[in-house]
């Protein structure tokens, strides 16, 4: 299994961005758990969103109304849609993915993580 994020750049704050996290050599039959977690320079990773096999979503306190996670399992693709970005949203975002979670926005539970990519709001 491979998850290659895309979508991360510098924006000013109130910006938006698209974060998209490609998954090849995974199935999307049966239960799974699609995340977004973000690590901010001397912060612990901290999950932002996820969306499950029913498209049931998730979302961190400090994110619910500004970023929208998406899913689209015909060409197994998950978006994370950022708005209203404030500075405190900058950090590595990474695309994780595992199939039994309790938390699905607790990081220690994912097994599968892309390699990330860069959001800085300045």
């Amino acid at each position: 299994v491979q998850l290659v994020e895309s979508g991360g750049g510098t924006v000013k704050p109130g910006g938006s961005l698209r974060l998209s996290c490609q998954a090849s050599g995974y199935s999307t039959s049966g239960s799974y758990y699609m995340g977004w977690l973000r690590q901010a320079p001397g912060k612990e990773r901290e999950g932002v969103a996820a969306i499950d096999s029913d498209g049931i979503e998730s979302y961190t306190d400090s994110v619910k109304g500004r970023f929208t996670i998406s899913q689209d399992t015909a060409k197994n693709t998950v978006v994370l849609q950022l708005n209203d970005l404030r500075p405190e949203d900058s950090g590595t975002y990474y695309c994780a993915t595992d199939r039994l979670l309790m938390r699905p926005l607790n990081p220690s539970e994912y097994q599968i993580w892309g390699q990330g990519t860069q959001v800085t709001v300045s």
